[in-house]
């Protein structure tokens, strides 16, 4: 059988998990890469390119080209795209076992969760965006205020922000919810408090003094641009990254987090105020347990540093008997 046919046939057996479209264009993305890459190694063109010649020697050829030129989470995530797809080929009996074990893949680095930096930050960046500090084209604190709030006090991801409609906002006064079209189709409700009803209320008022004869039904999205148009992923990390900025605070965002650090600070905020594993897992939409479970590890070692970090210890080690120790 063609590689090509049985990448089709894979996509086809997975349609009833309902993959996001973002998902299949990475998977595709993953396929197509390597399969130009074994297409060097056996010599023959990608659509003539048989199941059967996708052994443990070819395909450790490709991803050592594949990781010359991509990044250790790229070839990760590569290689797990792989490997579904060749026991989906194990399965339908294409193959007689699947070689991506004899393939050798980065180690999964541990998550290191990159909340902003300093105890009074991001109350410093609501408040200076609440009053405009942000000086864009076309200041909206409206829309800053609340891009903020949706990682800071939802914990939402970028794509999930983007998803968010009218009709995401839920429930009765005083027990508002967001339902989030979270990652890997895990769908979830988030509690939003009356506070931050009004910020989405004083949002959409502005929205619709802004754009007059815009679209406001329930199925229209909930942020957007200056023009009235859905906002876009760039626009949306751009707007968050001047936010940092223009408060100047852009000192305090870990390196390569940017809008994520708001989500990893509303769960570092939830471990730290005694929220279990469980209860950040439910909020944040993970998929496993043990990453929620960071949180509260992260949170205990930096408790632990700040405590080891009282000058009083630096006395109490230095004391006559804490030198003899409990022996003497």
């Amino acid at each position: 059988m063609l590689v090509l046919d049985a990448q089709e046939s894979f996509f086809l057996a997975r349609r009833p998990r309902k993959d996001s479209p973002h998902t299949t264009a990475a998977y595709r993305r993953d396929l197509a890469g390597v399969t130009a890459l074994l297409s060097d190694v056996v010599g023959t063109p990608p659509d003539r390119l048989l199941v059967v010649d996708l052994t443990a020697g070819n395909l450790r050829k490709a991803f050592g080209v594949f990781a010359d030129t991509h990044a250790k989470s790229s070839v990760l995530r590569a290689w797990s795209t792989w490997n579904q797809f060749l026991t989906f080929c194990v399965a339908e009996d294409l193959l007689p076992g699947n070689p991506m074990g004899a393939v050798a893949r980065p180690k999964t680095p541990p998550l290191v969760p990159k909340p902003l930096r300093g105890e009074d930050t991001p109350e410093r960046l609501l408040a200076a965006a609440a009053e405009g500090a942000r000086k864009a084209r076309d200041p909206w604190p409206e829309r800053d205020v609340l891009v903020l709030a949706l990682g800071l006090v939802a914990g939402l991801r970028s794509a999930e922000m983007r998803t968010l409609t009218l009709a995401s906002v839920v429930g009765r006064p005083g027990e508002r919810r967001l339902h989030v079209a979270g990652k890997g189709n895990r769908d979830r409700s988030v509690p939003i408090e009356p506070a931050m009803d009004r910020i989405i209320e004083q949002y959409l008022e502005s929205c619709r003094a802004r754009f007059p004869q815009g679209r406001f039904d329930r199925g229209s999205a909930l942020l957007r641009d200056r023009h009235g148009e859905p906002i876009g992923r760039g626009g949306l990390e751009y707007l968050v990254r001047s936010c940092f900025r223009w408060a100047g605070l852009h000192d305090r965002v870990p390196s390569g987090a940017n809008l994520h650090a708001l989500r990893h600070t509303f769960a570092t905020r939830l471990a730290e105020d005694g929220a279990s594993a469980s209860e950040i897992m439910a909020l944040l939409g993970h998929a496993s347990l043990a990453t929620s479970q960071n949180y509260i590890e992260a949170t205990a070692r930096e408790r632990r540093a700040a405590v080891a970090g009282n000058r009083t210890y630096v006395s109490l080690a230095n004391l006559p008997s804490a030198r003899r120790g409990d022996g003497a």
